[in-house]
C-alpha cells in the first residue's frame, strides 16, 4: 500500500463509486480511510445527517458546504490530521462537481467561452481550487506519492440516476482508463497545477470522445479488455456474487432481529440517538475523532517540552 494516493474521476464515474461503495472493495483492492467527495450528494446538510452519513462519519470522510470560505479550514485540518497519523490513505475527488446535464453542460459552456477555453461534450470543465488545496497540503505534509488519473465510460447505457437502476438500467459493461503520475511528475506551483488538472480534462474528453464515436468503444488500441494479472473474471464474478449475497441477507436479518428480539429494537434505537445527539452536538463523529486527535497532540507537545526543560 502506497503512503497517500490521490484519486481523481470524471462524474460519469460516481455511478461506479456507488457500486464499489456498496461493497465490492476486495474486487479493487481499494482501502480508504477518508474520502473527499465534490459532488453534491455528499453535502454537510444532507447525507452527513443520514443513517449512510453515519457509517461515513466512522471513516473519517470529509463532508463539504460546496462553499470553499467554509470548508478550507475543514478541509486543512482534515488532511493535516491524515498527515499526521501516517495510515495508508487514499483520497477520491470528483473535480468536476456535479453530473453532466443540459443545465450543468450550459454553465460549463458558458465558463469556457467566458476563460477562452474550448466547449466539452463528454465532460465538464474541472474545479481546480479544491484539488490543488489537496495536492499541495498533502505534499507539504509529505503524505502523497502518486496522483490516480481515472475515466469511466459505459459502452450500452449510462445510468444517470436511482431511478435508471429501478428500472433495471443496469450497465453491461464498465471501462476504466487509469494513468498514474508520481508526485515528483506532477507541479509544484498553483498555478501550473491548475493548468495540469485542466489539461487532464482536455485529454479526457479527447479519450471519451474516441470511446464513444470509434465504433469499437473501449480506451485500448487493440480493442481488448484487459485484466490485471492479479485478477481473474471468476475472481471478479465471486466478488460480485458474494457482495450481491451479503447485501441481500443483512438487511433481512437485521429486519428480522428488529422484529424477534427487544434487544435489538432497544440497540437500534440507543445507535439512532447516540448518532443523532453527537451530531447536533458536535458536528460528526469525524470532528470528534479530529478534536481527540489534536488533543492528544498538543498534550504530548506538552509533555516533551517539560521533558527538555528538565
Amino acid at each position: 500500500m502506497e503512503r497517500g494516493i490521490l484519486c481523481t474521476y470524471t462524474v460519469l464515474g460516481k455511478f461506479f463509486w456507488k457500486y464499489l461503495h456498496a461493497g465490492s472493495f476486495s474486487t479493487f483492492d481499494v482501502y480508504l480511510t477518508g474520502l473527499v467527495s465534490l459532488d453534491h450528494q455528499f453535502h454537510c446538510g444532507h447525507l452527513a445527517h443520514a443513517p449512510s452519513g453515519w457509517a461515513m462519519q466512522v471513516a473519517a470522510f470529509i463532508f463539504i458546504q460546496r462553499k470553499w470560505e467554509d470548508d478550507k479550514s475543514h478541509f486543512e485540518k482534515m488532511l493535516d490530521y491524515f498527515c499526521d497519523i501516517r495510515e495508508p490513505l487514499q483520497l477520491l475527488i470528483f473535480p468536476e462537481g456535479t453530473d453532466l446535464t443540459a443545465n450543468t453542460k450550459a454553465r460549463s459552456n458558458e465558463f469556457a467561452e467566458k476563460n477562452g477555453l474550448q466547449k466539452y461534450e463528454y465532460v465538464l470543465h474541472p474545479r481546480t481550487t479544491g484539488f490543488t488545496f489537496v495536492v499541495e497540503r498533502l505534499r507539504e505534509g509529505d503524505n502523497l506519492d502518486a496522483i490516480h488519473d481515472i475515466t469511466v465510460a459505459y459502452p450500452q447505457n449510462i445510468p444517470q440516476t436511482e431511478k435508471h437502476l429501478l428500472n433495471g438500467n443496469f450497465p453491461k459493461e464498465i471501462h476504466f482508463h487509469v494513468q498514474r503520475y508520481p508526485i515528483e511528475t506532477v507541479p509544484t506551483s498553483k498555478e501550473e497545477l491548475q493548468l495540469w488538472c485542466r489539461k487532464r480534462w482536455e485529454e479526457k474528453e479527447e479519450r471519451l470522445r474516441r470511446f464513444y464515436e470509434g465504433g469499437k468503444k473501449c480506451f485500448s488500441a487493440t480493442g481488448q479488455s484487459i485484466i490485471p494479472p492479479c485478477k481473474s473474471e471468476l475472481r471478479v464474478l465471486v466478488v460480485k456474487c458474494i457482495s450481491l449475497l451479503y447485501w441481500t441477507v443483512f438487511p433481512l436479518g437485521m429486519l428480522a432481529l428488529l422484529y424477534l428480539y427487544s434487544f435489538a429494537q432497544w440497540y437500534f434505537a440507543a445507535m439512532i440517538i447516540v448518532f443523532v445527539v453527537q451530531q447536533k452536538i458536535f458536528g460528526g463523529l469525524e470532528l470528534i475523532e479530529l478534536a481527540c486527535h489534536r488533543y492528544f497532540k498538543k498534550q504530548q507537545k506538552i509533555h516533551d517540552m517539560k521533558i527538555k526543560n528538565n
